[in-house]
C-alpha cells in the first residue's frame, strides 16, 4: 500500500477522533471508523513497537522443517523426544550439526548433509511480507524505533537481520537463553530500544508488541507493561494487518502533534491498552 494513502487514513482516524462527543473525548478513545474493536486509548504515544518474526513480518515460502526432521532421525535411532527439545534449539547459540550433538542425536553424514540442504534451501525461501516493510516504514517515517522480538534457532537470526536491516534492535531466543513469553526476553529488547516498559493501566509504558501468537505476543508482553496485541491474518481478529495496526499506532501520535518531525521515539509516550 503506498504511504500516501496509509497517510490519508491517518488523517482519517484523527479528523474521526476530533469529532467525538465531548463526553468521549473526555474518555481519550481513539476510534477506528474501519474497525470498532481496535480503538484504542489515548494516553501518552508510543516510542516503540516491537514485531514477532515469522508469521508477523517474515515468511517461509517453501517450508522443509529441518529441526523436526533432526527430532524425527534421533526418534528412529532410540532417542525419546521430549517436551523441552523445541524450547532447547530455540535456545542455543549453535547451528544443526551442533544441536544435534549437544541433544545427543545420532545421524549418518549423508543425513546430515541432506537436512543442512533442506535449511539452506528453506533459509533462501524466506521473504518479508509486503505489509510489514509498509508497516515498520511508517513508523520510522514519524520516528517511532522498531524492533524484532523472536524465538526462533540460531541459523535463522543472520537471515532475518539481512532481511529487516536498520531496525533499532533485535531480540532473539538463542542469543538471550530464554523464549517468549519468558518476562526477561521482553526486558531485553526493551533495553536494547532504550525505553522502559509501563504499566498496562497507567499512563508510564511506552512500547507495543504485535504477532501472531495470543500467548508470547500479546499476553506475554502485557504481563511485563507492554501493549500487546494479536495479528490474526485470517481476517476473523480485531487487527489483519500491520499497517492497519500502524495506521493506529501512529494517529495516535498525530493526535498530539501532525508533524512527523515532531514524533521523537526517545520522548516517554503510551499507547493504551
Amino acid at each position: 500500500m503506498a504511504l500516501k494513502n496509509i497517510r490519508k487514513k491517518i488523517r482519517k482516524f484523527s479528523a474521526v477522533s476530533s469529532l467525538q462527543p465531548r463526553h468521549t473525548r473526555a474518555s481519550r478513545v481513539l476510534r477506528n471508523p474501519r474497525n470498532p474493536a481496535v480503538d484504542m486509548e489515548i494516553g501518552m504515544t508510543i516510542t516503540a513497537v516491537i514485531f514477532d518474526a515469522f508469521g508477523t513480518t517474515l515468511r517461509i515460502t517453501s517450508p522443509s522443517h529441518p529441526y523436526r526432521q533432526l527430532l524425527r532421525e534421533g526418534a528412529k535411532h532410540g532417542r525419546r523426544p521430549t517436551s523441552g527439545d523445541a524450547h532447547k534449539l530455540m535456545t542455543l547459540d549453535a547451528g544443526i550439526r551442533e544441536a544435534a550433538d549437544i541433544l545427543g542425536i545420532q545421524v549418518t553424514p549423508s543425513r546430515m548433509a541432506e537436512i543442512e540442504s533442506d535449511l539452506q534451501r528453506e533459509i533462501e525461501s524466506i521473504e518479508v511480507i509486503q505489509d510489514a516493510f509498509d508497516a515498520i516504514t511508517l513508523l520510522r517515517e514519524y520516528g517511532i524505533a522498531t524492533a524484532i522480538c523472536s524465538n526462533l534457532a540460531a541459523t535463522y537470526g543472520p537471515v532475518v537481520k539481512r532481511l529487516l536491516p536498520d531496525l533499532n534492535a533485535y531480540s532473539f531466543s538463542y542469543e538471550l537463553g530464554v523464549t517468549k513469553p519468558d518476562p526477561a526476553i521482553y526486558r531485553a529488547v526493551c533495553r536494547d530500544l532504550g525505553v522502559a516498559p509501563g504499566h498496562l493501566f497507567g499512563n508510564s509504558a511506552q512500547v507495543a508488541m504485535i504477532g501472531d501468537s495470543p500467548r508470547c505476543d500479546r499476553d506475554g508482553p502485557r504481563a511485563v507493561g507492554i501493549k500487546g496485541f494479536h495479528i490474526d491474518r485470517s481476517g476473523t481478529g480485531a487487527i489483519g494487518n500491520l499497517v492497519q495496526f500502524a495506521e493506529l499506532v501512529v494517529a495516535q501520535s498525530t493526535e498530539g502533534s501532525k508533524s512527523p518531525a515532531s514524533c521523537r521515539w526517545d520522548t516517554p509516550r503510551e499507547l493504551g491498552r
